[in-house]
């Protein structure tokens, strides 16, 4: 085998590695955006709970206004 062939041999051996590592990569990170789904959801939740938790005092607030003027 002359050194061209051997080079040649290598950089096929390595192309099929890379490849595969690309793969994995690829595989794993499909795997984690429903995570990332997870996680956008929930902050969402503690955005509306907490604004959920803030409107009873203006609502109180609203009613005590309105039973005085009564």
């Amino acid at each position: 085998m002359t050194h061209a062939e051997t080079h040649l041999a290598l950089h096929h051996t390595r192309a099929a590695e890379l490849r595969a590592q690309a793969e994995t990569h690829r595989l794993a990170t499909s795997a984690r955006r429903p995570g990332e789904l997870r996680t956008r959801l929930g902050w969402t939740l503690v955005e509306v709970g907490l604004r959920l938790a803030a409107a009873p005092r203006v609502a109180v607030a609203h009613q005590r206004l309105a039973g005085a003027a009564r």
